[in-house]
């Protein structure tokens, strides 16, 4: 056995372990969630969410793409926990953080929807819609490319705010990664609120369009550094 190939199967054998471990923590409908998102990934584009059904590695019938969903309770916490067990120590890793809104302006029947910004082309509209927020927050490994591996995916209900949503999954990530973390965030976080929510996270936040840089020392609240205007 060569030294490629060897490679290969250690990584191929630890993957296996990772999906298994996965697998193991999607709780109840764990069969249908794991294969489900064997689907999402493989399916370069879909116009209905029942067409995830369609794929080859959706060994069930077209109901259990709902019912997933609707029995699935993942183990939240372990999955995140593994996830950031898979960050590599030897720098620091390097997250990011964004809200977005889904569009859901005809959907009267839903529940707790909210007006959200959404960009418009028409001229003189107001740059909102109606519908849901979900906070993201991610793990960007790589210096160049469009790698960004989501650690959590939120809703953002109507009692709850993008940047106190923003803060908490800062929060959370950060207390479990054994080194000191940067994050990145644009312009709509670049203010006192984001900066007073966030002053336990020991990390570094930096806005990336160069309104807030901000540096928290390990294992105290201090700023070390102030707001920046660009």
């Amino acid at each position: 056995m060569n030294l490629y190939t060897y490679a290969a199967e250690e990584q191929y054998t630890k993957l296996q372990a990772f999906r298994q471990a996965c697998y193991e923590r999607l709780g109840t409908a764990r069969d249908a969630l794991f294969d489900l998102g064997d689907a999402v990934l493989l399916s370069p584009a879909v116009s209905s969410f029942v067409e995830f059904s369609l794929s080859p590695v959706f060994r069930r019938r077209w109901p259990s793409v709902y019912e997933a969903l609707q029995d699935g309770r993942p183990d939240r916490e372990g999955l995140l926990s593994m996830y950031l067990k898979e960050i590599p120590t030897q720098r620091r890793p390097v997250l990011a953080g964004d809200h977005t809104a889904w569009p859901r302006p005809s959907a009267f029947p839903l529940r707790d929807r909210t007006v959200e910004h959404h960009p418009t082309k028409v001229v003189g509209n107001r740059p909102i819609t109606v519908g849901e927020g979900y906070a993201t927050i991610a793990w960007i490994p790589e210096d160049s490319g469009s790698w960004a591996l989501p650690l959590l995916h939120e809703r953002i209900s109507s009692v709850e705010t993008p940047l106190g949503k923003a803060a908490s999954q800062l929060r959370e990530v950060c207390q479990e990664l054994p080194i000191r973390a940067i994050s990145l965030w644009d312009s709509e976080y670049g203010c006192a609120s984001f900066v007073l929510q966030t002053r336990s996270s020991v990390c570094v936040r930096i806005d990336v369009f160069g309104v807030l840089l901000v540096s928290i020392r390990e294992k105290d609240d201090q700023i070390s550094t102030g707001i920046s205007s660009s």
